[in-house]
């Protein structure tokens, strides 16, 4: 029983401090102020209330309640109106002091408005500090000119006591706008970070359909006069591709409409993504635009999770729309290996010295022989493509080969799907 009588106290206190945190800052100050007066007026305490000059103390009256109330009751707006927090408990603690009133711990209200100024007032800040400084020294004055045994060194040690306390409420203003700066500049961070993936996943949605249905209904064009049939089967390809794009729109649109879920989370737009077990749809669709494309798979096929997936068919349909648009027609080899620890990608595009002949599936418009390098020519493909997969601390290499070519390889960390 007593091993389980701590969790059991930790879980009592935790609901009212819970409670607390949860409370607004105006209501923590009502109840800061309603719990100093009703302490001001408690005996035991009065020696521990701040006591500055040492006079003969009076006889309690109704002006001394009257001052001890003036030093508690003004700190309900403490942050709200904090430099007339202060200026009200000053002058009433000066007074207090002043008339030899008798010991209270409501006088503590002083140094509880004093940090409140100093973290929670705006403007005018040097002229606060003025005006309590000179308000500081004229009571010092008084004071003395009605015979205080205190010496200038003692002053000087309750205002220094002041002033600390002024530095520790600057601290916390200072801490807390550095605070609030951090988590702008991490919303702003997140808000870009979250802007560049739904950049790059409209790029290899889009640009890979569209890249896809101009291909094909160039071929169809060309097709028409010639074999009429064939052009039907491009028209085909057409719709399909257009299908297959909606398709993607919509899981994407359903992942920005997920607020604050996990793509994951829903088993129908997880079935939905793109997919590993989908690249074949890549492949084949391809060569319905005209592209001679060589699928190579090895190793055992495994369920990976979501980002995984989803990174290596982006990869695939990446290099897929860049033999499209840059290599039309030119023979194109796509390997998926499939390891224990990674997955490895490679898409080879040949290059127009390489001297291999493939026959497409669908004649293709002519294309000019001068090669032009993926990625070197603006787009954001290949460089969205290497932010993705170094984010599940995988490498994505892609450059020009010897004959002209080109090549996209990726390694990407396994990661079995969560049943």
């Amino acid at each position: 029983m007593k091993f389980n009588e701590a969790p059991w106290r930790t879980r009592v206190l935790r609901a009212p401090l819970g409670w607390w945190r949860a409370r607004d800052g105006y209501v923590k100050d009502r109840a800061l102020a309603a719990l100093l007066t009703v302490l001001a007026f408690v005996p035991t305490l009065s020696a521990i209330g701040a006591q500055l000059g040492d006079l003969p103390v009076r006889r309690a009256d109704a002006l001394g309640v009257a001052l001890t109330l003036a030093q508690c009751l003004p700190l309900a707006i403490r942050s709200r109106w904090p430099a007339l927090c202060l200026a009200v408990v000053g002058t009433a603690f000066a007074v207090h002091q002043a008339l030899a009133c008798p010991p209270t711990f409501g006088t503590v209200g002083i140094y509880l408005a004093l940090y409140a100024a100093g973290a929670h007032q705006v403007r005018f800040r040097g002229g606060l500090v003025a005006m309590s400084t000179v308000g500081y020294a004229a009571l010092a004055v008084v004071l003395h000119s009605l015979g205080s045994p205190q010496r200038a060194l003692d002053y000087l040690a309750f205002f220094s006591a002041l002033a600390l306390i002024w530095l520790a409420g600057t601290g916390v203003r200072r801490w807390r706008a550095e605070e609030a700066e951090r988590r702008r500049l991490a919303a702003e961070v997140a808000t870009a970070a979250e802007r560049a993936r739904i950049a790059r996943e409209l790029h290899d949605v889009v640009t890979h359909h569209v890249t896809a249905m101009v291909v094909q209904a160039d071929a169809a064009q060309f097709l028409l006069p010639a074999a009429p049939e064939r052009a039907t089967e491009g028209l085909t390809a057409i719709s399909g591709t257009g299908r297959r794009a909606l398709t993607e729109l919509r899981y994407l649109l359903g992942v920005l409409e997920a607020t604050g879920e996990s793509a994951s989370a829903d088993r129908a737009r997880v079935d939905r993504a793109p997919a590993l077990g989908k690249v074949v749809d890549l492949v084949e669709q391809a060569r319905l635009s005209g592209q001679p494309v060589e699928w190579t798979e090895q190793g055992e096929q495994r369920p990976q999770a979501v980002d995984v997936e989803l990174a290596a068919y982006r990869v695939v349909q990446e290099a897929l729309t860049n033999a499209l648009k840059y290599a039309t027609g030119r023979r194109t080899a796509v390997l998926v290996r499939y390891g224990d620890e990674h997955i490895e990608i490679e898409v080879t595009t040949d290059g127009p010295g390489d001297g291999r002949t493939a026959t497409a599936p669908v004649p293709t418009a002519p294309v000019s022989q001068e090669p032009r390098i993926p990625g070197l020519s603006g787009g954001r493909g290949l460089n969205g493509l290497r932010e993705r997969v170094r984010m599940l601390d995988g490498e994505l290499v892609a450059g020009a080969g010897p004959d002209g070519g080109f090549s996209v390889r990726a390694l990407i960390p396994s990661r079995p799907a969560q049943e």
